[in-house]
C-alpha cells in the first residue's frame, strides 16, 4: 500500500506531534501540503475517494467508542478505537462511502495520546471484559507499513488482563505485528468471502486464499486468529462459491486456534445504492431482493438470509463444531431459526464472546 500513496495533505496543528513527522519521513519523496483549516474539498457530498492521498489531522473527539450497531438488532457490544478514517481498499459494498464523504484516507496523528485516555479507561475497570478493534473505519493493517500501528498498539494490549485487540483485515501487511514478540490477547482477523465476490467486488484486496493461507502462518507464529463472512452476498451458485472458501479454511488452518467467526448478510443505508451504482458498474451485490429493516438499512428478505446464516453455521460446524460461530447485527428469531439457538439479547452476545476470551486467553 505504501506504492500508492502520491500526496500528503498535513494539518498545521498536525506539525506538533512526533507521529506526523515519522510518517512524512517514510514518505519523504512524496509531496506534501500544510493545511491551515479544513476547506470545504474535504467536504464534497459527491464523494470522489482518493485512495492516493493521505491526510494527517489531529482527532478531537474520544479514541474508543462503541460499534455504532443499533437497539433494533442483537449487538456484540464491540468497542472501536478509532485511529484513522477510510480505507485504501476499495470495496464496492463498504458502507464507508455513506457514513464518510471526506474524501482522503485520514489518519489521527495524535493516537498516543490518544491511547494513554483508553488504557487508562480501561484499568479503571478492571471486572470488565473489553473487545477492542481497529478495523471499523479503516483497515487495520492495510496502512500498517506507513504507520506502524501494530507497534503502537500491540504492546500496550497485550500485558492488559482484561482486553484483547482485534487487527482486521483483507491484506497481507502482516509483518509488523509479527516482528514484535507479543501474542497473547492479540487477534488477526481476515474478512473472508467467497472467491468470485473478493474477485468482482474487493478491489485492491488480496485473494482469499493467500488471507487465509496468511491466517495459518500467524497461527504457525502463534497467533489467534478470527474471520467475519460479512457481507455474504446472495447470488446464483452462492452456496458452492462459499463453500470453495471453507475448503480453503479447512486446507490451511488449524481451526482450534480460531476465536470466532462471525455471519452478517449484505446491509445498507438508502443513500449507499446511488453510490455503488455511480462508482461500481459492474457490481453484482444489488441484484438480490432487499427490505426496509428496523434500523431503516435495506436487508434481505429474512428467509434468504435464515438460507445464507443456515448454511454456512452448518458447513462451518461440520468442519469443528467450536468455532464461536455468531450473527452480527440480527434478530432473536433469526438466531434461532439460522443456528437452533439465540443469546437473546445484545448483552447475552457479549457474554458469548467474553467467554470465548476467557477460554482462549484466560482472566
Amino acid at each position: 500500500m505504501e506504492g500508492r500513496i502520491k500526496e500528503i495533505f498535513v494539518q498545521k496543528e498536525a506539525l506538533g506531534y512526533p507521529f506526523t513527522y515519522r510518517i512524512l519521513e517514510r514518505l519523504k519523496d512524496r509531496k506534501f501540503h500544510i493545511i491551515k483549516e479544513e476547506s470545504p474539498f474535504f467536504d464534497d457530498p459527491r464523494y470522489k475517494p482518493k485512495k492516493d492521498s493521505l491526510y494527517l489531522l489531529v482527532h478531537k473527539g474520544s479514541f474508543l467508542k462503541p460499534c455504532p450497531g443499533t437497539k433494533q438488532y442483537i449487538c456484540c457490544r464491540y468497542q472501536i478505537l478509532n485511529i484513522g478514517i477510510n480505507c485504501p481498499l476499495d470495496c464496492s459494498y463498504c458502507i464507508l462511502q455513506a457514513y464518510f464523504n471526506q474524501p482522503y484516507l485520514r489518519i489521527f496523528v495524535n493516537i498516543e495520546d490518544g491511547l494513554k485516555e483508553v488504557l487508562n479507561y480501561i484499568d479503571e475497570r478492571k471486572d470488565e471484559i473489553f473487545r477492542i478493534g481497529t478495523g471499523e473505519f479503516t483497515d487495520s493493517l492495510a496502512l500498517d507499513p506507513i504507520t506502524e500501528w501494530s507497534k503502537i498498539l500491540i504492546p500496550h494490549f497485550s500485558k492488559r488482563k482484561n482486553v484483547i485487540l482485534e487487527l482486521k483485515t483483507k491484506t497481507g501487511s502482516i509483518e509488523g505485528a509479527i516482528s514484535l514478540p507479543y501474542r497473547e490477547r492479540i487477534i488477526i482477523s481476515w474478512s473472508l468471502n467467497s472467491p468470485l465476490i473478493s474477485t468482482k467486488e474487493e478491489h485492491g484486496a488480496i485473494s482469499v486464499e493467500k488471507r487465509i493461507k496468511l491466517a495459518g502462518i500467524c497461527q504457525k507464529e502463534g497467533f489467534v486468529v478470527g474471520f467475519h463472512f460479512d457481507p455474504l452476498i446472495f447470488y446464483p451458485n452462492w452456496k458452492e462459491d462459499y463453500l470453495r472458501t471453507i475448503d480453503l479454511m479447512e486446507r490451511y488452518l488449524d481451526p482450534s486456534k480460531i476465536i470466532w467467526i462471525s455471519l452478517g448478510s449484505f446491509r445498507y443505508m438508502p443513500e449507499l445504492k446511488n453510490i455503488i451504482i455511480r462508482r461500481h458498474k459492474k457490481s453484482v451485490v444489488l441484484n438480490g431482493e432487499f427490505i426496509k429493516g428496523m434500523d431503516g438499512k435495506m436487508r434481505y428478505f429474512k428467509p434468504i438470509r435464515i438460507e445464507l446464516y443456515s448454511y454456512m453455521y452448518d458447513k462451518l460446524s461440520s468442519w469443528y463444531k467450536d468455532l464461536g460461530i455468531y450473527l452480527c447485527m440480527e434478530s432473536d428469531d433469526v438466531w434461532k431459526e439460522s443456528f437452533g439457538w439465540s443469546p437473546k439479547n445484545s448483552q447475552g452476545l457479549k457474554d458469548f464472546l467474553d467467554k470465548r476470551v476467557i477460554k482462549f486467553f484466560g482472566r
